[in-house]
């Protein structure tokens, strides 16, 4: 681990985890004070605007992004904050190591727009790429926290509607359980220097609104993922989600679905966004790189 990392984790429970955020107004502040630090995409990086298929969404690519080869990202956030514009220093660098072209959706969130609004307007910029003519076997969906279990709930959904799936999928540090039960929420609920137990349960809440938090679509631990296809998890060892990615890539690997499982030691919660300050991060990356090349149709 580098002392940069360190540096990070100390930086991160002095700055967030000291302040815990009490509603969801507090949260959107938190988001909007982080988005004067992100720094802009280089040059070379290209932002569009796009309708995807009703779905306000940016199309992000790089010139080693090929016109062929395409990744439905959906943010993190708790379902309740977050936005593409949060992430173009991230999605920038994905588009260059998949060598592909990066579709970032700005999914409704709650609690003005709760469960089912997030997966309505993912599987309808799904539907719009493929009806778009982007072969499924070179699309990746990707998500990170919320947004990873966004990702893994949109695969249940496409199978069970007979929708060809996508040829991989990514998800770091995702929330595959609404309900709340892996031991390391209690376990590593201090460790944990961004995440805490009570914020997961607001957003859980408001997300939710009343809604069963085993059902499939909201927590992708519960469902059958016979069928899915190849997937990456990445998770830090001491984040409260830690069991939710080790659980989901169990059922994963115990349903013969191909699934590489990386827990990354003292890495905080999706690690990955703190590039280019993270020497972890820009490996991370390129690991996500290496897997699309690996699984994805030449």
């Amino acid at each position: 681990m580098s002392l940069r990392a360190e540096l990070v984790r100390v930086g991160l429970r002095w700055f967030m985890k000291r302040r815990p955020y009490a509603t969801v107004h507090a949260a959107r502040e938190g988001s909007v004070a982080a988005a004067r630090w992100i720094p802009k995409p280089p040059g070379e990086a290209k932002v569009f605007a796009v309708d995807a298929g009703g779905v306000v969404s940016e199309l992000i690519t790089t010139p080693a992004s090929r016109g062929d080869r395409h990744v439905l990202f959906l943010h993190g956030g708790g379902y309740v904050t977050g936005s593409p514009a949060l992430y173009r220093h991230f999605t920038w660098r994905i588009a260059t190591a998949t060598r592909m072209r990066v579709l970032a959706i700005d999914y409704r969130l709650a609690p003005e727009h709760p469960f089912p609004a997030a997966l309505d307007d993912a599987v309808a910029a799904y539907r719009w790429l493929v009806g778009g003519g982007a072969d499924p076997q070179c699309l990746m969906v990707m998500g990170d926290s919320a947004g990873g279990g966004l990702a893994l709930a949109l695969l249940l959904r496409l199978r069970d509607d007979g929708m060809p799936l996508p040829g991989a999928a990514v998800a770091l540090s995702p929330w595959t359980d609404l309900a709340l039960t892996g031991a390391s929420l209690c376990l590593n609920a201090k460790s944990d220097p961004m995440l805490d137990p009570d914020s997961a349960r607001l957003v859980a809440a408001s997300y939710l609104a009343g809604a069963d938090p085993r059902n499939p679509y909201v927590s992708p631990l519960y469902g059958d993922p016979r069928g899915l296809p190849p997937t990456l998890i990445h998770v830090g060892g001491d984040e409260i989600l830690r069991d939710d990615a080790i659980r989901m890539a169990e059922n994963l690997q115990a349903a013969d679905c191909r699934v590489e499982l990386e827990v990354w030691p003292r890495m905080p919660h999706v690690w990955h966004l703190f590039t280019p300050i993270l020497p972890e991060a820009n490996e991370a990356i390129a690991r996500i790189g290496a897997f699309a090349d690996r699984v994805l149709a030449a």
